[in-house]
């Protein structure tokens, strides 16, 4: 199965309720994310930087569902409020995706 991995940034004296809000992750998103093939997912975070790791066969199908679900969205909506732009986010992108150049199984 694929892995991918992306790059968030959140904003500075936001990390505390960051971490906080995914310690209590809804059951009914947390079902959502498997339910459009997401499986192995972490986020790692280091100041205000953070790395989502996931397994996924297909990424954008997966993000084309859950932005068209009513708990993602709020879920979404309630975390964008912690959330700043990402340094070196190309035009168009969504998410500054992270090349794999290593891999150990």
């Amino acid at each position: 199965m694929p892995r991918v991995a992306f790059r968030l940034r959140i904003k500075a004296d936001k990390e505390q309720e960051y971490e906080e809000a995914h310690r209590h992750v809804w059951p009914a998103l947390l079902a959502k994310l498997k339910e459009v093939g997401i499986s192995h997912y972490s986020i790692f975070r280091r100041e205000q930087d953070l790395i989502l790791v996931m397994q996924v066969a297909d990424f954008d199908a997966a993000w084309t569902a859950l932005d068209k679900d009513e708990t993602n969205l709020k879920w979404q909506q309630e975390m964008a409020a912690l959330f700043e732009p990402v340094p070196g986010l190309q035009p168009g992108e969504r998410f500054a995706m992270m090349k794999e150049v290593f891999y150990l199984d």
